[in-house]
C-alpha cells in the first residue's frame, strides 16, 4: 500500500503540473503587441493626399526643432 502511494504521488503531481499549464495556455487571450500600428500599403502614389501632405509637413518641423 506504501509502495504504491509513494509511486502515484509523483505521477499525480506532474499530471496536475501539466494539465494546470494547458489550461492557462488554452484560457489565454491573444493581446496585440504594446505599441502595434496598423500597416498600410502603398502601392497607389497620391491616394490620400491630405493625410500625406499633412504628415510629411509635421516631419519637416519636427527636424528643424530637433536641429
Amino acid at each position: 500500500m506504501i509502495w504504491t502511494a509513494c509511486l502515484l504521488l509523483p505521477v499525480m503531481t506532474v499530471l496536475l503540473y501539466t494539465t494546470s499549464r494547458i489550461e492557462e495556455w488554452l484560457a489565454r487571450t491573444t493581446q496585440p503587441p504594446r505599441h502595434a500600428r496598423r500597416r498600410h500599403l502603398r502601392l497607389i502614389s497620391g491616394g490620400r493626399q491630405a493625410a500625406s501632405t499633412l504628415r510629411t509637413s509635421s516631419r519637416r518641423h519636427r527636424r528643424l526643432d530637433a536641429a
